[in-house]
């Protein structure tokens, strides 16, 4: 039987590599910009594709024609066309379950590191201009015993939650649906989206960007927010209306933001958000720790054997891309008891 191919990019290190030449064909490729012909060849012969940053187009799958399974090594896919490829039969996944804990930690940092000013200090530090003892114009805000306000409940936000019960934090959360269960065990206590902004000390984005997500906070809602307050954001950069943000920093509508996602990435040198000392931005760090990184890419390794095999994927975001669903593995005859 003829083996299937795949066309990998980036994020994929000879382990994972050697995982999928056992049982497919592989086309490897680290810094695709540099060989677009080469990877426009192997994917008009390809049954797989699998990737961090992927770039999937209608042209594109228009030059796939064998394509089954798209595996992309991320949690989000809204820059993929899920309902074309749906729509064609090929399989998505991703890999949601195991960047939780490290990006939770990511959006935890943010939340400290914006509170008590940290990148601002140390530059102080770091630039010779700390000549005396700190006094009030230098202090930040506590973060033990305030109020967090998590948009969206999902895996990192319950993870960040419970990071914020471990400094005696009240934690309030919006979200399409309620969590009682959290409610209970947790004491986390649901609000409306405008409650949560009227009421957090922090108010942290962790929902996926959709129509109804975009620009999800901006200027009025930065207006709703208490002055003492903080945003994080670790959801997507499009979730805020950046325009907005700066606008509500400028007139000291929020004390700060802790940014890990931007509308634009790389976000542009030219941007305001860059020279306020009350915003702490980072390079889209969520998951970018050695481990998390290893794990995400065997996960979709995984994920993309499934898929080429006929099994239903672990975290296959459009079953509605097979309507006749998977057939199930076949089980081994009952052992004779005699």
């Amino acid at each position: 039987m003829e083996r299937k191919r795949i066309v990998a990019l980036r994020r994929l290190k000879e382990p994972q590599l050697q995982r999928l030449r056992e049982q497919f064909d592989v086309d490897y490729f680290e810094e695709p910009e540099q060989h677009a012909e080469a990877v426009a060849a192997a994917l008009r012969q390809a049954h797989g594709l699998i990737g961090g940053k992927l770039v999937v187009t209608p042209a594109i799958l228009d030059e796939a024609p064998l394509l089954e399974a798209v595996a992309t090594i991320s949690v989000g896919y809204d820059n993929l066309p899920v309902a074309e490829l749906t729509r064609r039969g090929i399989l998505l996944t991703n890999t949601p379950d195991v960047l939780t804990e490290t990006t939770a930690d990511t959006g935890f940092m943010l939340i400290m590191a914006s509170a008590r000013r940290l990148v601002e200090l140390a530059n102080m530090v770091r630039e010779g201009r700390w000549t005396q003892h700190v006094g009030e114009p230098h202090f930040g805000s506590n973060v033990h015993s305030k109020t967090l306000g998590l948009v969206g409940l999902g895996r990192i936000g319950r993870a960040i939650a419970r990071r914020a019960l471990g400094f005696n934090m009240r934690v309030l959360y919006s979200n399409a649906s309620p969590k009682p269960e959290l409610e209970a065990e947790w004491g986390l206590e649901r609000r409306s989206f405008e409650q949560l902004l009227a009421e957090s000390d922090f108010v942290c984005l962790t929902v996926p960007l959709t129509e109804e997500t975009e620009h999800l906070v901006g200027y009025e809602q930065c207006r709703a927010m208490k002055r003492s307050a903080f945003l994080v954001n670790i959801a997507r950069g499009k979730v805020v209306d950046e325009a907005g943000l700066i606008r509500a920093l400028e007139d000291g509508l929020i004390a700060g933001a802790g940014l890990d996602v931007f509308e634009q990435e790389p976000v542009s040198p030219d941007s305001p958000l860059l020279r306020m000392d009350n915003v702490v931005t980072l390079p889209h760090i969520g998951s970018a720790t050695h481990e998390t990184r290893e794990a995400m890419a065997s996960c979709a390794v995984e994920n993309i054997r499934q898929a080429l095999q006929g099994e239903r994927p672990r975290d296959l975001v459009n079953p509605q891309a097979r309507p006749n669903g998977f057939p199930q593995p076949e089980q081994e005859p009952p052992v004779d008891a005699q």
